[in-house]
């Protein structure tokens, strides 16, 4: 079975045809598993009932009722509920935590007919962007095992990467699907705030997070998006299909924005590679028939600025119920409030407790004003600004990153030098707005062809487009 060249409809149609059954393709991957999973650490569980799920699935092809994501392996990061497994957002402080409920996206996939293989290694809820903050151990990267498959989801990235799944769930937070989808070659779709609901999903930032499907196609990807949206009873935040209104668009105008972003330590945050894998994207677009459009987006150099306030601030909020007493890990300490402190102490890690703090102090007496109101303030300047583009062209174009993956310990004792992997990423949370990273060339350094991303993002519910843009800049039929 050739893993690398399989799409979602390849097979669908296989097994119509009976050419093999979900069984035969959750044990394929399941051996790809034993044999890479030491090595990259992608998976922190391979489903023991992955089987089982998979003789549900074929069962359906053989009364007719399956559809186009039956028997398809879906991975699913650590932070997303399936009823009766594990699941503990990479972090001491859930450890041995049994899911209750099946989160909203769970239920419609298995609906669907689709079989969740396994749970998918992360950096501690959902806070980095390199993976290096899990609990257990660091994922790497399957081009380059000595570099990061970036984060914080890039434990479903690096395995679908590496042939360990076909498609996977992340969450996007900060760029925390389409950053490490870059990283590792692949496509991975934020979708627009509220059309997939977070019923389900351990919370992080409540107005930033976003549950997204990562493939190697666009085609994938979009067949994943399109099982998993919908307005949901369960998120007061989630929207129905048609809230926003969508113009007819024959051929979409490419916009680029004038670079306009912060720099840190000179120009090296701002990689040469990355600036010329932009400009090879742009002239593919005009070959391919598209207007391009330079555009100007004033305040898009303060969204990283904004991020870390606003980010922690909800962070600090979402993360006060781990204390010990509701569920997950307790130790005993001399008071209740030593309890506290002691198992908050060991059950969060060090990028965990730092946003915890920064967040704190952003929303205390005094400082709420100068920090917080104010960042709310610039989001809407972004906001604005954005809205104000897409009058104009219909995608916009940027790098997914500043460069190709870096090194495993490169960057994790320098935390604004971390923050900054998501110069390009940030705005589409901080707008709501959906954004898609697609492979885009690579780059040679020391030997070793290190995947490059570009960034498409369109206005709110035009996920479409998105599509639409990215198939032809690929090539997909």
């Amino acid at each position: 079975m050739d893993l690398k060249n399989l799409s979602i409809k390849k097979v669908h149609e296989a097994m119509i045809n009976g050419e093999f059954t979900s069984v035969d393709l959750v044990n394929e991957y399941k051996k790809v598993y034993e044999e890479k999973n030491g090595e990259l650490n992608a998976y922190l569980e391979f489903f023991d009932d992955a089987i089982e799920q998979a003789k549900e699935a074929d069962e359906k092809f053989k009364d007719g009722s399956a559809v186009l994501m039956t028997g398809i392996p879906v991975a699913i990061k650590d932070n997303i509920l399936f009823k009766g497994h594990k699941a503990g957002a990479a972090s001491k402080v859930l450890e041995g935590y049994t899911a209750t409920y099946d989160a909203d996206v769970i239920k419609k996939l298995r609906e669907a007919g689709a079989v969740i293989i396994g749970r998918t290694n992360m950096d501690e809820f959902a806070m980095g962007a390199s993976t290096e903050n899990s609990a257990y151990g660091p994922t790497k990267n399957p081009h380059d095992t000595s570099r990061v498959p970036g984060g914080s989801s890039g434990g479903s990235v690096a395995a679908v990467a590496s042939d360990m799944a076909l498609v996977t769930l992340g969450s996007d937070t900060g760029g925390s699907i389409r950053q490490p989808s870059a990283f590792c070659g692949v496509v991975g779709l934020k979708p627009t705030y509220g059309s997939v609901s977070r019923s389900g999903l351990m919370a992080m930032g409540s107005s930033l997070d976003c549950i997204g499907p990562i493939g190697k196609s666009v085609s994938d990807v979009e067949a994943v998006f399109e099982t998993i949206k919908g307005k949901d009873e369960m998120d007061s935040t989630s929207i129905p299909d048609d809230l926003y209104e969508k113009k007819n668009t024959k051929k979409p105008v490419i916009g680029v924005p004038t670079i306009n972003y912060p720099k840190y330590k000179g120009d090296e945050q701002w990689d040469l590679a990355s600036n010329e894998n932009l400009e090879k994207a742009v002239k593919k677009f005009k070959d391919l028939g598209y207007d391009v459009k330079t555009i100007e987006l004033p305040n898009i150099r303060y969204s990283v600025p904004a991020y870390y306030v606003v980010m922690p601030a909800e962070v600090s909020a979402n993360l006060s119920r781990f204390d010990g007493v509701k569920y997950g890990l307790h130790k005993d300490g001399e008071n209740l409030i030593d309890d506290y402190f002691k198992t908050r102490g060991e059950g969060l890690g060090a990028e965990v407790k730092r946003r915890v703090l920064v967040g704190t102090y952003v929303l205390s007496a005094g400082y709420a004003d100068q920090y917080y109101y104010k960042a709310q303030a610039v989001r809407d300047q972004i906001r604005a600004d954005y809205k104000k583009a897409f009058e104009n062209v219909d995608v916009i174009l940027t790098p997914t990153t500043a460069g190709p993956a870096f090194k495993i310990g490169e960057k994790i004792n320098d935390p604004v030098a971390m923050y900054l992997e998501d110069i390009f990423t940030s705005p589409a949370n901080m707008t709501g707005l959906p954004a898609m990273s697609v492979p885009s060339g690579a780059v040679s350094v020391n030997g070793k062809n290190l995947p490059l991303g570009v960034q498409l993002m369109a206005s709110h519910q035009r996920e479409d487009l998105l599509f639409k843009v990215g198939k032809e800049f690929l090539g997909e039929k």
